[in-house]
């Protein structure tokens, strides 16, 4: 069983800053990816980010440029930084962890993003 433990969401202004971060705990193998994905009312939930294990990163057309994944291997922690912030990012982020090697994935409890003026 692997545990995710998010934080860092709220409520910003449009353009501006948040990180999020998620950590990993419980039995966790050496190679795997870890990255973000969201879910706003009435869309479907969409992958925003991923970093792998060996260092590819991948991340959405919507958010190129303004965010950025980040892991601290030895820790088992994954950050998001979310600059220049929109309206349509308000969402709930899940973190997820996926293990290709056995094709398990988790995933966070969920942490609620809203940008708003």
């Amino acid at each position: 069983q692997v545990q995710l433990v998010e934080s860092g969401g709220g409520l910003v202004q449009p353009g501006g800053s948040l990180r999020l971060s998620c950590a990993a705990s419980g039995s966790i193998v050496s190679i795997n990816r870890m990255g973000w994905y969201r879910q706003a009312p009435g869309n479907q939930r969409e992958l925003v980010a991923h970093a792998t294990s060996g260092g590819i990163t991948n991340y959405a057309d919507s958010v190129k440029g303004r965010f950025t994944i980040s892991r601290d291997y030895a820790q088992n922690t994954v950050y998001q930084q979310m600059n220049s912030l929109k309206p349509e990012d308000t969402a709930v982020y899940y973190c997820n962890i996926h293990f290709p090697v056995t094709l398990r994935e988790y995933w966070g409890q969920g942490t609620q993003v809203t940008v708003s003026s």
